[in-house]
């Protein structure tokens, strides 16, 4: 099986490329995101997830490793293929992507084209419990820590979650991009050493100055 290729590129296409390895050329298929940084004639080393079926043999491309393992997790749920995951990660890059999952922000997962909000709820629902098993140098680790630390808001206590969840959604009403408003509430609770020291209120304000940023 193929895992990875380091070659040049030969030719780009819509929703393909074609990589020349030794003077052979493999054609592989990506999302925009990562067709959009290929150039004809420069090197490119990427990523490799190998699909044989009885009819086809397809390589998909991605720049990372990391990137790879989103394409397969998204895949473990119901009714999501190659070509959904691709048009998942072709909006939102792993770490915005689990961080989604665990904010369980709709509108951010079904901005993906052909992902309703049917299949965003299920997407959101069926991959919480796996996020914790993915590297820890990724977003997953974040969305894990938020599962099981809680803070106090008003006097109750709330799972950090909620809190990063309503935070978000604070911002995206006031008209930001559900992305970045998800990456500056993360930045905030970075900043703030641990949902405990970290209320809605206060989140959102961080939260406006990261973005003002």
């Amino acid at each position: 099986m193929i895992g990875a290729l380091k070659g040049t590129v030969a030719a780009i296409d819509e929703d393909m490329a074609l990589i020349d390895v030794g003077g052979v050329g493999y054609e592989i298929h990506a999302h925009s995101r990562l067709l959009s940084r290929l150039a004809i004639g420069e090197a490119a080393q990427l990523s490799i997830e190998t699909y044989v079926r009885e009819d086809a043999l397809k390589l998909f491309a991605f720049e990372t490793g990391d990137e790879r393992r989103a394409f397969r997790l998204l895949q473990t749920v119901q009714g999501v293929g190659a070509k959904h995951a691709l048009a998942i990660l072709n909006v939102l890059a792993p770490d915005d992507l689990y961080d989604a999952v665990a904010a369980e922000d709709i509108a951010a997962l079904s901005q993906a084209n052909g992902v309703g909000r049917k299949l965003a709820q299920r997407l959101a629902t069926e991959l919480q419990s796996k996020l914790g098993a993915l590297a820890p140098a990724s977003g997953a680790a974040f969305a894990q820590q938020a599962r099981t630390q809680s803070t106090s808001v008003g006097g109750t206590v709330q799972n950090s979650t909620g809190v990063i969840a309503d935070a978000v959604s604070a911002l995206v009403n006031l008209g930001y991009d559900g992305v970045a408003a998800r990456r500056a509430v993360k930045a905030a609770h970075g900043a703030a050493h641990g949902a405990g020291q970290a209320s809605v209120e206060a989140l959102i304000k961080a939260g406006l100055k990261e973005l003002a940023g």
